[in-house]
């Protein structure tokens, strides 16, 4: 189970109207033992306060988690600390805490939120659990689970923006609803099984929202989805070796490699079409889309880009959580990049006389220093496995 990779994304709404959501989510992975933690928390109501609440919530609980206080007392620790409305008699905060170790060994607790959806080979599968009550002499009960995620699994989990999405309205009285979701999960994962994680909870608070009486959210609206998997392989290389002497070398290591691969860079492009024997020819329907240089094709290259300006748009791409509705190189690079999770940066350290000119924009950053900042966004923000091979 060791080699399974843990893809943990979210996608998040905010209430109509509002500037902040209400809903609050962290995630944190061990780089010492592998161990990956997730908090979602809704606030009660929505706006500044709501998301006081739940930010509030979900740093304490994820400081528990990160500390190794027993699992249990922490979460309770949590529920009894959070007062309940006197109005609505409801709490002014919920929460769903998920531990996740190396070997795929799942504990989880929710309190108020909607019970997660366990997905597997397009199914849901009951997870048996226990209930904790408080100490407050109040309806409130918490959750415990303890399981073993196996490949291809999916555990959805959502703030009630979800299940109560359309409450009121003419075809959902009621609301989405859990069971709603369940069905909807079925049938889209059965459509696409290998759907990323990233993908489903955009496609989930999408769904959601598309219940509301003209699309604008009546509640917050968060999901998280936790997707095991068999690695994904990506090869980005930029830049020729050093020496010409390795030019056949290096186009070998791309074209043997197991995974996607993108090549970015004109020279880097021409040497590995000489080196493979391969024709490489731009693609002029990408012409100054987003104001960056067209891609090319080549056979056996999922993608290839111009080097430097794409690069440093990728980059800020990756860094700002960006999603132009265009589509261009650089979009397309960071979709590919988002997509994998296990990428092999190869950079060339021959230097490219071009980009040396002092008066060109501060923000055309050599080549090496690009793809060490792309590597560190992709490991720190976006967790992925990422290693730099200098050649």
């Amino acid at each position: 189970m060791n080699d399974l990779f843990m893809e943990l994304e979210f996608a998040q709404c905010h209430k109509a109207g509002q500037y902040v959501a209400g809903d609050a989510f962290l995630m944190q992975r061990d780089r010492c033992n592998g161990r990956l933690l997730a908090v979602l928390s809704d606030g009660l109501g929505s706006g500044i306060k709501a998301g006081v609440l739940a930010n509030m919530t979900a740093h304490m609980a994820m400081r528990f988690a990160a500390s190794d206080t027993d699992f249990i007392h922490y979460a309770k620790v949590i529920m009894n600390s959070l007062p309940v409305c006197q109005v609505r008699k409801i709490a002014y905060a919920t929460y769903t805490v998920v531990d996740c170790s190396p070997d795929a060994r799942i504990r989880m607790v929710e309190q108020g939120n909607p019970p997660f959806i366990l997905v597997r080979r397009g199914r849901e599968v009951p997870v048996p659990y226990r209930e904790v009550p408080g100490k407050q002499g109040d309806y409130r009960l918490m959750r415990e689970y303890i399981f073993q995620a196996q490949p291809e699994d999916r555990i959805v989990f959502f703030s009630d923006g979800v299940t109560e999405s359309g409450l009121g309205s003419r075809h959902y009285k009621l609301g989405w609803r859990r069971t709603g979701c369940v069905e909807w999960l079925e049938r889209h994962l059965t459509g696409d099984p290998f759907r990323s994680a990233r993908q489903l909870a955009q496609d989930v608070v999408a769904q959601a929202r598309q219940k509301e009486p003209g699309r604008e959210a009546g509640d917050d609206i968060t999901c998280a989805v936790l997707y095991f998997r068999k690695p994904r392989k990506l090869l980005l290389a930029s830049g020729p070796p050093f020496s010409p002497d390795r030019d056949r070398e290096y186009a070998n290591l791309i074209g043997g490699f197991d995974g996607r691969r993108i090549v970015s860079g004109g020279t880097t492009s021409d040497l590995v079409a000489r080196e493979l024997g391969r024709d490489v020819r731009m693609d002029l329907r990408t012409f100054r889309k987003g104001g960056l240089p067209p891609v090319s094709v080549m056979e056996g290259i999922d993608l290839v880009t111009e080097g430097i300006l794409t690069l440093t748009e990728t980059l800020r791409l990756l860094e700002t959580g960006d999603r132009p509705d265009h589509e261009n190189a650089a979009v397309r690079m960071t979709e590919l990049l988002l997509n994998s999770d296990e990428v092999h940066l190869l950079v060339g350290t021959k230097i490219n006389e071009a980009h040396q000119d002092p008066n060109l924009p501060v923000e055309l950053e050599i080549r090496r220093s690009l793809m060490k900042r792309i590597a560190t966004v992709l490991d720190t923000r976006y967790f992925k496995k990422v290693d730099v091979e200098y050649i």
